[in-house]
């Protein structure tokens, strides 16, 4: 073709030689550049073959495998891609074996922690081997069995304990399964209760329910057995009988008090008779005047229905919650009305003439012992003084009982006794003087007299309607 173009060119032959030298020089220069070319990429093949065996082969020997042996017969080319091939998945493997192995580990050490064993032992920054992953495979799978028998030795035993408290509460209670859960567990079939922690939880809860169920069971049957005592002693029931009630009702309180209210209603005028005494009773501790027992007007109604009982019942804690509230001052004043009636015994006692008939020491004796009833008196009042006052303060009203305050109450009563004894020695001079007798020169023979106490009572404004705050008020505890 070069020729034919040569010739239609009118290229002389020498040239054409020239041309065609240039042309083969050409070729031959390619060629040689190719050949290079291969010649360097068989090399860098065979580079890579050699790299990738040695990279194997470590490789290999880490993971405890035998060596690869290349397939023989075969081209340089499809060498390097098996080996190549050969070490990916090689390295695969290894990275599967060293995330087996951390999974396994960290399950291992849990299980050992738990059971206080020995974890199963493989070099660190080593590369387990088959053997060594499946022998911890079954190191593992034999703690979790232990832990599966232990939990389920647990669980049993929480499970009998739980159904012995469910057992144990129906009894008391009268409780009856009504739970597919509650019949299984308390069930006396041979196929095994299911003890998982959602069926264990579940008894938990249920014996949970039933034990307050039994704590208002037994607040409910001592309500009802309260309810019955005081039915009791409302009517009269002597002991003897009381507790051969007590011997028979056993279960059946509800149907006992049932019954004594039935009684009771046949008996209403007995029983709020007793009511009316026990009433009685708590206006005496209380203090009450007459007007104040007089503004509780049921209580002088003779139409004896349930509600009228009602009625005095709701009176009676009433003065109940006021007696107990106020006992410390109330246990107060009735002591100091005690000593003070003593006192005025012994005052009564003084000034008889007869005792002067008695000589010895049995003056001495009741002049110290009027001496002591004094101080005592003076001591009581005090305190009562401080006491009152402070709540007098803490309520922002009067302390006061039958209609007045007691402090007035008291000191009323020590200008009476003082004005008495006034009277008393002026009469006794005024008698004297008409029979002639004069005053002994040794001084008065007249017992000797001691000294009021001041309670504020005596000059003090009365309380107005405004600031009285009577603790017997009927409305005070509404």
């Amino acid at each position: 073709k070069l020729l034919d173009i040569w010739h239609q060119i009118g290229i002389k032959e020498e040239m054409q030689l020239e041309r065609m030298q240039a042309v083969k020089q050409h070729i031959e220069d390619l060629l040689n550049e190719m050949i290079t070319e291969e010649c360097q990429l068989k090399e860098r093949i065979e580079s890579s073959i050699e790299r990738r065996k040695k990279e194997l082969t470590s490789l290999r020997n880490e993971l405890s495998l035998d060596p690869y042996l290349a397939e023989e017969g075969i081209s340089i080319l499809q060498m390097e891609k098996d080996l190549r091939l050969a070490l990916d998945a090689t390295l695969k493997e290894k990275n599967e074996r060293l995330e087996e192995l951390k999974q396994l580990q960290q399950q291992d050490e849990k299980l050992c922690a738990e059971l206080f064993a020995t974890p199963y032992y493989i070099p660190t920054g080593s590369i387990p081997s088959r053997l060594q992953l499946e022998e911890l495979k079954e190191h593992v799978r034999m703690r979790s069995d232990e832990k599966t028998k232990i939990l389920n030795k647990q669980r049993l035993e929480v499970f009998l304990k739980l159904r012995n408290e469910i057992r144990q509460y129906n009894e008391e209670i009268g409780h009856t399964p009504d739970s597919t859960l509650e019949k299984e567990a308390l069930s006396d079939d041979e196929e095994p209760f299911c003890l998982t922690n959602k069926n264990i939880e579940a008894l938990q809860t249920l014996v949970n329910k039933l034990q307050l169920k039994k704590e208002s069971v037994i607040s409910t049957r001592e309500a009802l057995k309260e309810k019955v005592r005081l039915l009791w002693n409302r009517l009269r029931w002597p002991v003897e009988k009381q507790e051969q009630c007590k011997m028979n009702i056993k279960g059946s309180i509800t149907q006992e008090l049932l019954r004594l209210e039935e009684l009771k209603k046949e008996n209403l005028k007995g029983v709020i008779g007793k009511v009316r005494q026990e009433l009685d009773l708590y206006w005496g501790k209380c203090l009450y005047s007459t007007e104040q027992k007089s503004a509780f007007h049921p209580y002088y109604d003779d139409n004896f229905t349930e509600d009228l009982l009602n009625q005095h019942d709701e009176e009676v804690m009433k003065m109940k919650l006021l007696y107990e509230k106020n006992k410390a001052l109330y246990d107060g004043i009735a002591k100091w009305e005690a000593t003070w009636k003593q006192f005025m015994e012994l005052e009564k006692k003084s000034t008889n003439p007869n005792r002067l008939v008695n000589r010895g020491g049995t003056l001495l004796k009741e002049e110290r012992e009027r001496s002591k009833i004094h101080k005592l008196l003076t001591k009581l009042g005090e305190d009562l003084k401080r006491s009152i006052e402070s709540w007098e303060k803490e309520q922002g009203c009067n302390f006061l009982i039958k209609g007045q305050r007691f402090l007035d109450y008291m000191a009323n009563q020590w200008e009476q006794h003082k004005l008495k004894k006034e009277q008393e020695r002026v009469s006794l001079f005024f008698l004297k003087s008409r029979q002639g007798i004069g005053q002994p020169a040794s001084g008065p023979t007249w017992p000797p007299s001691y000294g009021f106490p001041d309670y504020g009572g005596t000059g003090k404004a009365a309380p107005s309607s405004r600031n009285v705050c009577d603790p017997n008020s009927r409305f005070l505890w509404l």
